[in-house]
């Protein structure tokens, strides 16, 4: 497994991130004891998870997941790179993580981050947090505020590194020279929706991120399943899990033929195509690595293999041109 450090941190991280969002709620406990083992096992080091993530009855069974595998001891907690997330509803009173919660259990206020580090260590079984992300901006916090609430939980060794996710590229300026008039450290990382389908984030967030020092952290790499051989699956039988997934996506004729083109070309070079999709990303500027959220160890074992796979430059020219990106702002709108 390769390491680089997180943005311009000190931090060492594997290239391949342990998304768990599926735990609890795709894969059982001890399903996700399997797949943490072995993750770690294969030199993963960098986990990702967040408060809400669970069942919509359980908001945090996720973290309490986690926390259950850190539990078994063996050095797994000193060998983790551990990262969850904060502003979302995580209130377990039947409502969506979108719905507004009881006021101060939610969003970025002093308040409500201190409650929700606090929960999050609870269910993790841990006194510390390496990587504490901002699930979204809020609009209605101060930055000032939110960087004291920050800058105290770092003194107090709860929290170790601030960092965003789902954030814009001038929200990324706007805490980062926040920060900076405090002298505080600031964001460290952004956690974006990246893959070649969308590739949006290329216009202003990853120039942002990489002008301010941010390693970026790519969420849906194989974009709801369409880039993992989603035709391949419906061939076989094996349609999409929800209907507003890859199924419903695919009933686009334009959608279909860029997948079909897609696995042919994948096909071409003799690759999985959900493979290509990750190994490209991980050839992209700024890219730390993909979160990938595995609910089988052959789930896993096929993002590890991505994390070797170097594709040929005719490859990488074919992707381009059947996924084109947007380029950096201002000259993806003005020019």
């Amino acid at each position: 497994m390769e390491y680089v450090q997180l943005g311009r941190t000190g931090l060492r991280v594997s290239r391949v991130v342990l998304g768990t969002m599926n735990f609890g709620a795709e894969v059982t406990e001890q399903g996700s004891h399997e797949l943490m083992d072995a993750a770690l096992d294969a030199g993963v080091n960098f986990f990702d998870t967040a408060n809400v993530y669970g069942v919509d009855d359980r908001k945090g069974y996720t973290e309490e997941i986690v926390g259950s595998w850190l539990a078994r001891g063996g050095g797994r907690r000193d060998k983790v790179v551990l990262a969850t997330k904060c502003y979302l509803n995580a209130a377990n009173d039947g409502s969506s993580i979108f719905d507004r919660a009881w006021p101060n259990h939610d969003r970025l206020s002093a308040l409500g981050i201190r409650r929700a580090v606090e929960a999050s260590l609870e269910r993790l079984g841990t006194d510390h947090i390496d990587i504490y992300q901002f699930h979204h901006v809020d609009r209605a916090t101060p930055w000032e505020e939110i960087w004291q609430a920050i800058d105290v939980l770092v003194q107090q060794g709860k929290i170790l590194y601030p960092a965003s996710s789902n954030f814009a590229g001038w929200h990324i300026a706007q805490a980062n020279e926040a920060a900076a008039r405090r002298g505080s450290l600031g964001l460290v990382s952004e956690q974006c929706l990246y893959n070649l389908f969308e590739r949006s984030a290329e216009t202003d967030v990853i120039p942002a991120a990489q002008a301010y020092g941010l390693g970026v952290i790519p969420w849906s790499p194989l974009h709801q399943g369409l880039l993992g051989g989603a035709l391949r699956k419906e061939r076989e039988g094996g349609g999409s899990r929800t209907g507003t997934g890859r199924s419903a996506r695919l009933t686009d004729p334009a959608v279909r033929a860029q997948v079909q083109a897609y696995e042919e070309l994948c096909a071409e070079h003799a690759l999985d195509p959900g493979e290509v999709a990750l190994a490209w990303l991980l050839t992209r500027p700024g890219v730390t690595g993909p979160i990938v959220g595995p609910r089988t160890p052959d789930h896993l074992a096929s993002a590890l293999r991505a994390a070797d796979l170097t594709l040929p430059p005719s490859l990488l020219t074919a992707l381009d041109t059947l996924f084109p990106g947007p380029g950096p702002a201002p000259e993806s709108f003005a020019w």
